[in-house]
């Protein structure tokens, strides 16, 4: 959107970015990302991480190809690791695989995709056709899609994780009404990741979702954080409120994304986006201070404000 991008370039031209340059280069400068660890394993992750939904369902002509590769490449050179598909995105795993090719630095990849599917053959199947397409040999983080079928596939990820096929068995959801589903889920069973949305103004995750996976010792990770690009709507036109600055916060979606961050509960977010400039500017929200409890009542009112 022009005023995300326009926000961005007035931000480096006033020299307010003190983790990030301009659109490609490194954003990592004179300090390193934030990293939370995942319970189950105390592993440290970034706490930025990359969705692919609509993003890499694409066709993959050249010009795309390039394109997407600017993108991945900004996110690993500033600290990203953790990169969320599915099969239900269309092409996005194939695409990300191919992608990855054409990138460096990506050792330090750590690939989330899910299962979408009904029963256990089916699923295999699937989870095989996916780190075909991610061109990876295991998977990190194996997901239930949308709890769909999710206790049939719940002893095949235990399997696999015993089989080194994949390193960590999580859910998902990202719509509301499937909460209680989730709920009960994580009750029956633990999970060492659970994903689902949770936004400035979406916070229904914060009566129980957030408490319940910080209590049974799971990561989390944060789906649809602009709100499926609504919170830049709201804004649109709006000025970055100068207090912004005291926890290092010099673009709107540094401030949606570090709003999220600052519930320590929060493990990993996952925005999405198809353009480089973008992607270094979110990438900034993964660095410097993040707002306090009473920051955040401050961020709510203003929003409600405009």
């Amino acid at each position: 959107m022009v005023e995300r991008r326009t926000l961005l370039q007035a931000a480096v031209a006033a020299g307010v970015l003190p983790y990030l340059s301009a659109f490609g280069a490194t954003g990592a400068t004179g300090s390193d990302p934030i990293l939370r660890a995942i319970p189950s394993s105390g592993e440290r992750l970034p706490v930025i991480g990359m969705g692919t939904m609509h993003t890499f369902d694409v066709e993959g002509d050249e010009p795309t190809f390039v394109r997407l590769a600017e993108v991945l490449q900004a996110f690993f050179d500033n600290g990203g690791a953790l990169v969320d598909s599915s099969p239900m995105y269309g092409k996005a795993e194939q695409v990300f695989g191919d992608v990855l090719q054409r990138t460096t630095r990506k050792d330090a990849l750590f690939t989330a995709t899910k299962v979408w599917a009904d029963g256990k053959q089916q699923g295999i199947d699937e989870m095989y056709r996916s780190m075909g397409r991610m061109r990876v040999t295991s998977i990190d983080l194996m997901q239930i899609h949308n709890l769909r079928d999710w206790r049939t596939h719940i002893e095949t990820l235990r399997e696999w994780k015993e089989q080194g096929k994949i390193r960590y068995i999580g859910v998902t959801t990202s719509h509301g009404r499937r909460h209680d589903e989730l709920v009960e889920a994580m009750q029956e069973t633990d999970f060492d990741f659970v994903q689902f949305t949770y936004n400035i103004v979406d916070r229904e995750a914060e009566n129980r979702l957030l408490p319940m996976a910080r209590d049974r010792g799971a990561a989390t990770l944060i789906n649809l954080p602009f709100g499926r690009a609504t919170l830049f709507d709201k804004v649109r036109g709006k000025q970055l409120p100068e207090w912004a600055s005291e926890f290092d916060c010099a673009s709107w979606a540094q401030f949606f994304l570090k709003f999220c961050l600052g519930d320590p509960a929060v493990t990993c977010v996952i925005p999405a986006t198809s353009k480089p400039h973008h992607m270094v500017d979110n990438m900034g929200a993964g660095f410097g201070r993040l707002p306090d409890a009473d920051m955040r009542q401050r961020m709510i009112r203003h929003l409600e404000s405009l």
